[in-house]
Parts: structure tokens; C-alpha cells; sequence
């Protein structure tokens, strides 16, 4: 069996359903953005939205990407840093009862948490602060980490950290492993714009976008921006919502029409798309068949709150997926 190994920030997520944006333009948070906060500020937006209704989940990009994963059957691992806290804890214990096998380098810092809004219209906005999860540092990776893996999956949230990726790149290719990306946000796209493109050309097998990352990479259509990540990269998947997804690799060009869905959270849909591709792709599928089983898990997670599924919708994913 193909193991898979992803690297990111360990996050607690809280999760605020708000009835307008208005809130989002009085905390200057774009709509449909990742925004880095500091601790004053994560403090001062606490504040703020304190009488809402709130709920917590253990998460991350590549956490929910490795957890997702693994209860499709894969042998997963996690590298991140949390902190000696509550939270800390509760991420722990989420990973392994999903099955990833986490290494959690430990901080002083208190464990990360993403503040997160859930507009009316099911797109969300992140407010993340990233604790203990920011101290994660390329002197403490090492070569035993990447060892028996096959495939490394990397968070773009990440990828601001420039030592770090590249050291854990590294690692990763000279080891073997195959390595897959997801660009996570416009924003994270905008700002580091040329280390991205260094990093998918000199290492990148796999790299996941959605319609506006993949706009702020390239400048292009998801058409064309398809055809340009498809030449740097070994596969390209761009997402277009609710039209489905586009995928190329060297040969051919496919498209995969969205999974039916009454979303009401967008929450973990990339991460969960990612899930449902990689599985897939390490049990060398076709392409489509890639893409339906993201597609698949992406249109069941949209119609929960958050990025946890239900045993019985998970046991009625597998054996979807076990057609």
C-alpha cells in the first residue's frame, strides 16, 4: 500500500456562521480569504465576535487533506508543531482517531487556531492565527521523517515559510517521493509568486488550484492556466466550483463534472477534493476516476458544517469509491 505523508500547520478551527458579510468588511477580512493575524488582533476579533454562536474542530489544510486520506484506507502521516495546550491535544487525538499517524513537534506556543466565517452563501473566510504552528523550522526536519513514505502532499498555507518547504522538498525528492501541492489561496498565491514558481517547477509532480488561484499564478483563464501548470508540473488540477474540475497531465486533458451537493459550508472542499484525487492517483486510476472521487468527497463535505463527515456519510463515500 502507497503511504502518504503531508506536512502543514496544526490548526483548531472555530467555526462562525454569520447571517451578512458586513462583519467580514468591519474586520477587514476579504471574503474568501486566508488572512494571517497576530494575537492582538486574533485577541481583538474574539472580542468582537463573542456573543456569536461558535464551534471547534481540529484542522488544517493538510490535516483534513492526511485525515481524508486515511479514512479512504490510506497509510498516512503528518508532520506540523502544536503547542503544550488543550488544543494541542485535541489535534492529537483527532488524527489518530482518523488513522494518520502524527508527528507533532512540540512548542511553548499556544497551539494554532483559524478563526472561521461561514457566509450565508456557504464561501468562508479564514482569520488564522498561527500559534505554535508558525515555529515549525527546516533544522528540524530530517530525512527519518520523509523514510517509507511515497508520496508528500504540501499545504500552500505553508509555503511563506521559504526554508522550511524548501528543505522539506529536499528531503522529500531525494528520497523518492513524489510531491503535490495545493496553492491554498489567492492571497498566498499574490504574495509569494516567485517561490511558488520555483517550487513547482524544480520539484512539483501534482499541483492542485482553484479558478482564482489559479488566476493569481498565471493571469490566465482556468483554461489556460490548466495548460500552463500542466508544463511545469507533471499533473495539473484546476477547480471551477460549480462546473467540476479540469485535469491534465502530459497526454490528455480531462474534465469531471461537480458531485451533485447542497452546500452550505465550503469548508475543507479543497482539502477534501485533494483527498479524493491523491487516493486515486496512488492507486494509479485514470485520471477522471481521480477526479470523480475528489469531486466526490469535495460535494459530501460541503454539505456539513466544517471538515467533519459522519461515520455513516463516510461508510457511504467507501463504498462509492470501492466501485
Amino acid at each position: 500500500m502507497k503511504q502518504i505523508l503531508g506536512i502543514g500547520n496544526a490548526l483548531v478551527d472555530v467555526l462562525i456562521q454569520i447571517s451578512s458579510d458586513e462583519i467580514l468588511n468591519e474586520l477587514e477580512l476579504p471574503k474568501g480569504s486566508m488572512q494571517l493575524i497576530d494575537k492582538d488582533r486574533f485577541l481583538s476579533i474574539n472580542e468582537r465576535i463573542r456573543d456569536y454562536k461558535k464551534s471547534k474542530v481540529a484542522g488544517g489544510s493538510s490535516a483534513n487533506t492526511m485525515a481524508g486520506l486515511a479514512r479512504l484506507g490510506n497509510q498516512c502521516g503528518f508532520i506540523a508543531k502544536t503547542g503544550p495546550d488543550e488544543n494541542g491535544e485535541v489535534f492529537y487525538n483527532d488524527m489518530k482517531t482518523c488513522g494518520v499517524n502524527p508527528s507533532l513537534l512540540r512548542s511553548n506556543t499556544p497551539t494554532g487556531t483559524a478563526l472561521t466565517f461561514i457566509s450565508p452563501d456557504g464561501e468562508r473566510t479564514f482569520g488564522t492565527f498561527l500559534g505554535a504552528a508558525a515555529e515549525l523550522d527546516a533544522a528540524e526536519l530530517h530525512a527519518e521523517m520523509f523514510s517509507g513514505y511515497d508520496l508528500f502532499y504540501i499545504e500552500g498555507y505553508l509555503v511563506q515559510n521559504h526554508a522550511l518547504i524548501e528543505k522539506a522538498v529536499s528531503l522529500a525528492k531525494s528520497l523518492g517521493l513524489k510531491i503535490a501541492i495545493d496553492l491554498a489561496s489567492y492571497n498566498v498565491v499574490e504574495s509569494n509568486l516567485e517561490f511558488l514558481s520555483h517550487l513547482i517547477k524544480n520539484y512539483a509532480n501534482i499541483v492542485f488550484a482553484n479558478e482564482e488561484e489559479a488566476k493569481a499564478f498565471t493571469g490566465k483563464n482556468p483554461h489556460d492556466s490548466l495548460e500552463y501548470l500542466a508544463e511545469i508540473s507533471d499533473v495539473a488540477i484546476v477547480k471551477i466550483g460549480a462546473e467540476g474540475s479540469l485535469i491534465k497531465d502530459k497526454n490528455k486533458v480531462v474534465a469531471v463534472d461537480a458531485f451533485p451537493a447542497k452546500p452550505i459550508d465550503t469548508t475543507g472542499a479543497g482539502d477534501l477534493y485533494a483527498a479524493g484525487f491523491l487516493h486515486g492517483f496512488v492507486n494509479q486510476l485514470p485520471l477522471n476516476t481521480c477526479g470523480e472521487y475528489g469531486s466526490l468527497l469535495a460535494g459530501n463535505v460541503v454539505e456539513v458544517i466544517g471538515t467533519k463527515m459522519s461515520d455513516d456519510r463516510w461508510n457511504s463515500i467507501f463504498e462509492q469509491v470501492k466501485k
